[in-house]
């Protein structure tokens, strides 16, 4: 890993509603004001969910995904960009896979791309082996980069199919989602076996679920990791849930404990020269 810290903004998701909390972003509009705030105070990219404004539904709907693109990529076109590309709400491929074909400046630079199938509190997230490597195809025709989630060992172990497959190219970027209920859970031995694992030539951010995203994110700043963060994983700000987090001071809060580890923020350009990814700003996915 570089010492800069990658910061991997999660704004919407698809649990939160305006009734959970009204910080979270659900139309075009909000969504992108809260990646130019995140933007201003210090993000290296950015994990994009579409929502219907009316029922607040997630959506997987390319025509969403292009106007939140373009919204953000007037005020900054060098931000990486990752749509979701999730199996909780979706179940077709051409759903799936829908966000990926925007091209020109809409294109995104990455897509999310879960490891497996797996259980949440009260859903499950559905990934076939043949739509993980489905997706994994369309992401490498396209040129774009996938965003490997792993949320236990088998996953990270999985992605070492896909590399022997073809699937995946190196260098590959990782994050490693620690305490959910059915799966890996926030604690050191957890992510430590999770990151050991990891195929050579990976970045990797740490993130965690509820309570656990300020503890992971911490853990990861002080052990030379990346940090995902946002009202996606955990809406309140406080262990104790008196207050609702607003996405800016999450941000905040990241850049106070990165500052106190020394470590500083990498750039979204920095980012794609690591990754190998084209230079933005009219040219995005991988070379």
């Amino acid at each position: 890993m570089s010492d800069k810290l990658i910061v991997n903004f999660t704004p919407t998701g698809m649990i939160p509603t305006k009734k959970m909390t009204p910080h979270v972003p659900i139309s075009v509009s909000e969504i992108v004001e809260d990646v130019h705030r995140a933007t201003e105070v210090g993000i290296t990219m950015v994990h994009l969910h579409a929502r219907d404004e009316v029922t607040e539904e997630p959506s997987y709907k390319r025509e969403i995904y292009s106007e939140i693109i373009s919204g953000i990529r007037k005020f900054d076109p060098f931000l990486v960009i990752c749509v979701s590309l999730s199996g909780r709400n979706f179940k077709e491929l051409e759903q799936r896979a829908d966000a990926l074909y925007p091209d020109g400046d809409l294109k995104p630079d990455m897509g999310s791309l879960t490891l497996s199938s797996l259980n949440f509190n009260k859903v499950a997230s559905m990934n076939s082996p043949d739509m993980i490597q489905n997706l994994a195809n369309v992401m490498k025709e396209k040129g774009i980069v996938p965003e490997l989630e792993a949320f236990d060992i088998g996953m990270v172990n999985f992605s070492k199919y896909l590399i022997k497959k073809g699937l995946l190219e190196p260098p590959y970027y990782f994050n490693i989602l620690l305490g959910n209920i059915a799966c890996s859970q926030a604690n050191l031995l957890h992510a430590g076996i999770m990151i050991q694992d990891l195929p050579e030539n990976s970045l990797w951010s740490l993130a965690g679920i509820g309570n656990a995203q300020l503890k992971m994110n911490s853990l990861s700043i002080a052990v030379g990791g990346g940090v995902r963060v946002g009202i996606e994983d955990n809406i309140w700000f406080d262990a104790d849930r008196t207050k609702l987090a607003r996405n800016v001071e999450l941000i905040e809060r990241i850049h106070t404990i990165a500052k106190a580890n020394a470590r500083e923020l990498m750039t979204s350009k920095e980012f794609r020269v690591l990754m190998n990814m084209e230079p933005g700003n009219g040219s995005y996915g991988r070379k």
